[in-house]
């Protein structure tokens, strides 16, 4: 290639738009949930009782503790992909999210008899849940992944971790629909652990292609 051609080739290329950051992630966030939610109806779909349950605090609860999450932690990942980004909103988001749910365990604790939490917390779909939630995951992941590649972590195992966090709460999101254990303790204990292992693929698969 002569010099006047390849001066010519980088112009070009530098002269090209980008799709800013932001809107990127924005944009793989609304493919995940939708590729997310086309896996929870093709393979599971809503609980038999779903009309009855919609009206009853705890079955919502799942669903703004989920979405809470997954939009704190979304948040977080686009500044953990943006070295000078402040990652203060990110962390108050999660924070919040985490109160939101340690309210209704406490709210759970203050109705619910003693000799019933255990029962409560183990419910009758903990080895669905831990399945299932990272499958329905899975889609959501791998999009916001993908997406993550145009950024600049300087952390991509934490960057991972937290694009896990992200995936797993929009597939708990899903999976709520379907759960018929409604109790806040089984949501804290079984719903936690899944996200967790969807954060810890997160950050095995980041470290190996988010770093730059």
């Amino acid at each position: 290639m002569k010099t006047e051609d390849l001066i010519g080739a980088l112009v070009a290329d530098t002269a090209t738009p980008t799709r800013p950051l932001g809107s990127t992630m924005a944009f793989a966030a609304l493919v995940g949930v939708i590729s997310s939610g086309l896996l929870f109806w093709g393979v599971l779909g809503p609980r038999p009782d779903v009309a009855t349950a919609i009206a009853t605090p705890r079955f919502l609860l799942k669903f703004v503790e989920c979405a809470g999450l997954a939009a704190a932690a979304g948040t977080s990942a686009w500044a953990a992909m943006r070295p000078a980004a402040d990652r203060r909103l990110g962390r108050a988001g999660l924070a919040a999210a985490v109160a939101i749910v340690v309210a209704g365990v406490l709210a759970e604790a203050f109705v619910v008899p003693s000799a019933d939490w255990g029962t409560r917390l183990l419910g009758t779909n903990w080895l669905h849940c831990l399945t299932l939630v990272p499958l329905l995951a899975l889609p959501a992941f791998a999009v916001l992944v993908a997406a993550a590649r145009n950024g600049a972590s300087t952390e991509p195992g934490r960057t991972g971790a937290i694009l896990g966090i992200a995936a797993g709460a929009i597939g708990a999101f899903f999976y709520a629909a379907n759960c018929t254990d409604d109790s806040p303790f089984f949501v804290a204990t079984w719903y936690t652990l899944a996200i967790a292992a969807t954060a810890v693929l997160g950050a095995f698969i980041g470290r190996r292609t988010l770093a730059w």
